[in-house]
């Protein structure tokens, strides 16, 4: 199969960690859809696999954690035993963390919104730390054993848990109920009442959301598999953290947080995705 020179590679990069779906991508890029196709394999391969590497001895101090749902193959309802078995479908949650002065997410991870894979998550965020954090998140009762599993005793944690209406015609198909008012419950430690908010990564799942095209509800562009889903998710959060200026800082989360010194370009991109494929 003939590759794809590197400038329209950068530019099938460019459409799709700005909301494109596969199809559109092709479309605007000229080239075949199973070329989209193998190029969110590859970029999210190298992706996952550079901030592994990169996203550690970080000193963030202010961090909000949640999750952002989805779905693979099709939605839980149409879930069958033979879907389950022919792949992981239904509904899948994309737990992130952003340090609320950088802006940075230093690690994500895609599963099912139980205790396992919040530990999981909530473990590979204190590996990644050099100091002790305070970290809020919302009042789902996994994180109350996943945190003390990742961090112990070793941070300030607190929970904002949102108080909703019983009104049942209050809650829409895309909307929640009405929020009558949010609670703030210290966990562990003593977190400053000022920093316990969740605004910060609930504005980042907004973010996720219109830049990625797997996110958009009522569309078909809903991942099919859930590696591609992992795959997608990688790609935006490496162009997030290096190639995207946060308006709020005037430079990119990477730089913020002194792990990097300039904002990437596409051809950027494009080379950690080459320089990691020679290497393996």
């Amino acid at each position: 199969m003939n590759r794809a020179d590197s400038t329209t590679r950068a530019l099938i990069i460019r459409s799709l960690v700005e909301g494109n779906s596969i199809r559109a991508t092709a479309r605007l890029t000229g080239v075949a859809v199973n070329t989209v196709v193998k190029m969110v394999v590859d970029a999210g391969e190298a992706c996952a696999d550079y901030m592994d590497r990169t996203m550690r001895n970080l000193a963030c101090q202010r961090m909000q954690a949640d999750e952002i749902w989805s779905f693979v193959g099709c939605k839980q309802k149409q879930v069958t035993v033979e879907k389950m078995e022919a792949g992981i479908c239904g509904d899948v949650w994309t737990f992130t963390v952003i340090d609320a002065n950088t802006k940075l997410i230093p690690c994500w991870l895609v599963g099912r919104r139980d205790a396992g894979c919040a530990t999981d998550f909530i473990q590979d965020l204190a590996s990644r730390l050099t100091n002790r954090i305070q970290l809020t998140t919302d009042g789902h009762k996994m994180y109350l054993t996943a945190v003390p599993d990742g961090f112990g005793e070793d941070i300030d944690y607190a929970m904002l848990v949102k108080i909703y209406g019983n009104d049942p015609e209050s809650e829409k198909r895309y909307s929640p109920a009405i929020c009558n008012g949010c609670k703030k419950e210290n966990k562990i430690g003593n977190p400053d009442p000022k920093h316990i908010s969740t605004s910060y990564v609930e504005r980042s799942n907004l973010s996720i959301r219109m830049g990625t095209r797997r996110f958009t509800r009522l569309t078909n562009a809903f991942s099919k598999k859930i590696d591609s889903h992992a795959h997608a998710v990688a790609l935006y959060f490496l162009f997030y953290n290096f190639a995207r200026v946060h308006q709020t800082l005037g430079k990119t989360p990477a730089m913020a947080a002194g792990i990097e010194t300039k904002k990437w370009e596409m051809a950027d991109i494009v080379a950690m995705i080459d320089e990691y494929q020679k290497s393996n």
